[in-house]
């Protein structure tokens, strides 16, 4: 069965934020490695709200992808789909549920049971954790003696769990970079392919540059590439006058939200591509 990709989560914090923060619980760290001699990670949750929060563990499978205007999404799966790396069906967590207390941490351990005789390589799987708090009154509906109108809320937080085993490469190909300039911004598409064993984890950065050089606009993306991914990087530049500009993408695997080893390691990629503002 297949989850929605984008969470109810979302649009209930837009329209009620404070009742969404208040029923959510922070997840530490965003993604969890775990290598076959050890076997074993664990996240802590943290409560940073008035009320205790009911917490549900479980797992999925899904990898992040992008859509033909180049946004990044995530589809989740109960299983992964035959042919694919999937680690959820032996994957277990402890607790599978609890309940945390205001300003209170709990730690939730995940166990690898892989099956005898794993072939080296990497294994994916998604960990999803769901809060639920009390109910919310729903605002506009008369309140009287026999009738109670409530919206309980369910925020679901959903992380990377990755099992590595073995000698594991990844590296990247960036193929031709396309670029436009709309709304004083820069548009720009990075088709970016992985290769070797193992997903590739970095960072996107991209430059605007007039003819003297000058830098008129920059920016970065953090991107997990498991297969391919093409991602629309805007780069807010403000007008720019009428010219030549070029517009420069490197890709490398400096990620400052991961451990320093998280990332495997591989080369730097770079592009360039011009574009002319009338």
């Amino acid at each position: 069965m297949t989850h929605p990709t984008r969470w109810l989560t979302a649009l209930l914090a837009a329209l009620i934020p404070s009742a969404a923060m208040a029923q959510g619980v922070i997840v530490a760290p965003h993604a969890v490695y775990i290598d076959h001699a050890t076997r074993a990670g664990s996240i802590t949750l943290f409560n940073p709200g008035d009320q205790p929060v009911e917490v549900s563990v479980s797992f999925g499978f899904g990898y992040p992808t992008t859509d033909s205007a180049g946004a990044v999404s995530l589809e989740l799966t109960d299983d992964a789909p035959q042919g694919q790396p999937g680690a959820t069906a032996w994957l277990q967590a402890f607790p599978r549920r609890a309940t945390v207390a205001p300003h209170e941490r709990q730690t939730v351990r995940v166990l690898a049971t892989p099956p005898t005789g794993l072939p080296d390589g990497e294994y994916w799987a998604r960990l999803i954790v769901g809060a639920k708090g009390g109910q919310i009154a729903v605002a506009g509906v008369t309140d009287t003696a026999a009738v109670k109108v409530g919206l309980s809320l369910e925020v679901r937080t959903v992380i990377a769990v990755v099992y590595r085993k073995g000698a594991l490469t990844t590296g990247l190909t960036l193929d031709h970079i396309s670029a436009t300039y709309a709304d004083d911004s820069v548009g720009v598409r990075v088709p970016l392919t992985r290769t070797g064993t193992g997903a590739y984890l970095g960072t996107v950065r991209a430059s605007v540059v007039d003819a003297r050089g000058e830098v008129k606009g920059e920016e970065q993306l953090p991107v997990a590439v498991y297969y391919a991914l093409d991602p629309r990087l805007p780069v807010p530049v403000g007008t720019l006058a009428p010219g030549t500009y070029k517009v420069r993408v490197s890709v490398s695997t400096e990620r400052t939200d991961l451990p320093p080893k998280v990332p495997l390691p591989a080369p730097p990629v770079r592009d360039s591509v011009e574009i002319t503002v009338r």
